[in-house]
């Protein structure tokens, strides 16, 4: 068992709140497995790596000994999540429901081990619910408590509807918490108000309250807005190697250190010396086939991860690189050679102030990456195509 600095440290990781950290660190010191609740309801039939994003603490929570409670929320999924909607969801039938509640259940084990998840459902408990313990549980909280909500604030000031119904949702996820006993529950930033209502219904019942942790929402291939199926800027966990390869290589680079620290199982120390590897003039891409290679591995294998990695490098040489470029080898000072005088000296620009106009306008690129840094620096070992504009390339060996 690690000691509780170093769990905490692992389970802040990427984390965006812990309500209240205090309390986790008591519940940590009293040396049992914590259970630790996240619910997933089955709205559509495949993940994408925005959900693992939770289903990576998960996993860390059990690399540290806790007890995951996995829930699938095939109840909740009838009604319909309000959280960040703003019109009424359409309800989804239970055929619907326990489809993909069949397909939640083969993705998760490639992230979760199986002998350490319990994976329940809260139609065990909602199902057999009587009308008047609904009323009960209703009588739980009030309307002024429910429109402190964002989302049900928002949609109450614009005269927009807000169906009775959808305030029973954050009552039943909190319900759910009751009867799982739950030390901690995961969820999304979005999701805050509906774990706190956990804590507010343990309370109730004469339990300890459950703290809270809040994952960040995961940004889409584009880099804006949260990754979703809907949205097309998504990476599914069942897509064919080649092209989850080819999706996470699209990422951009400042987007590359975010799937690192949310989708990686590498020590954050590792990442952090990619950086500076990065900053010192490594080729970013060299790094973010790294990310793309373990990601793959995961949720298919190894060998399949190496195949994507060739497939894509072939590809890209196909498409963009001609057969005939000059192959030509330079001795770099010891702090690096400076990138206008390399593209200079390789003749592929007449000097360095033309080539420092090029990276300005985005004309140069290292293995067709554009080079943004005009103070770039070319370390010792460095084998690359550098190409400027659409005609100039050159395959350049840096000694």
């Amino acid at each position: 068992m690690k000691s509780i600095e170093e769990q905490l440290e692992i389970i802040k990781r990427g984390a965006d709140e812990i309500l209240l950290e205090k309390e986790l660190v008591a519940k940590l010191k009293e040396g049992r497995p914590l259970r630790i609740k996240a619910g997933f309801d089955p709205t559509a039939p495949d993940l994408h790596l925005g959900h693992t994003v939770l289903i990576n603490k998960l996993r860390q929570f059990q690399d540290l000994g806790h007890e995951v409670q996995f829930l699938i929320g095939d109840f909740t999924g009838m009604i319909g999540d309000p959280t960040g909607k703003s019109t009424t969801r359409p309800p989804l039938t239970q055929e619907e429901v326990e489809q993909n509640a069949k397909t939640y259940q083969q993705q998760i084990f490639k992230i979760l081990d199986e002998d350490k998840t319990h994976v329940m459902f809260n139609s065990h408990w909602m199902g057999y619910v009587s009308s008047v313990d609904m009323i009960k549980l209703a009588a739980s909280s009030t309307v002024a408590r429910m429109l402190e909500r964002d989302d049900f604030s928002k949609r109450y000031k614009a005269g927009q509807a807000i169906a009775i119904h959808e305030f029973l949702y954050p009552l039943i996820q909190g319900y759910d918490s009751v009867i799982m006993k739950a030390d901690v529950e995961l969820g999304g930033t979005d999701q805050k108000f509906n774990l706190l209502m956990g804590r507010q219904l343990q309370e109730q019942h004469g339990q300890k309250p459950q703290c809270v942790l809040t994952m960040p929402i995961l940004e889409g291939l584009d880099g804006v807005q949260k990754m979703s199926k809907s949205l097309n800027n998504y990476i599914g966990i069942d897509d064919e190697p080649r092209d989850m390869f080819g999706k996470i290589m699209s990422i951009s680079d400042d987007l590359m250190w975010r799937y690192f620290e949310l989708l990686s199982f590498r020590p954050m120390s590792e990442i952090a010396g990619f950086k500076q590897e990065v900053q010192q003039g490594k080729n970013p891409r060299d790094i973010k086939f790294l990310l793309a290679e373990e990601i793959i591995a995961r949720f298919h294998n190894e060998a399949e991860a190496s195949a994507a990695r060739e497939g894509f490098i072939a590809q890209f040489a196909r498409n963009r690189i001609p057969d005939d470029i000059p192959e030509l080898q330079f001795d770099a000072p010891a702090d690096g050679y400076p990138i206008a005088n390399l593209l200079k000296d390789a003749g592929l620009c007449g000097s360095s102030s033309d080539a420092m106009r090029m990276i300005q306008q985005g004309a140069a690129r290292i293995d067709g990456e554009k080079i943004t840094d005009k103070s770039l620096k070319i370390q010792k070992g460095t084998e690359a195509v550098f190409q400027v504009g659409k005609r100039k390339f050159a395959r350049l060996t840096i000694n």
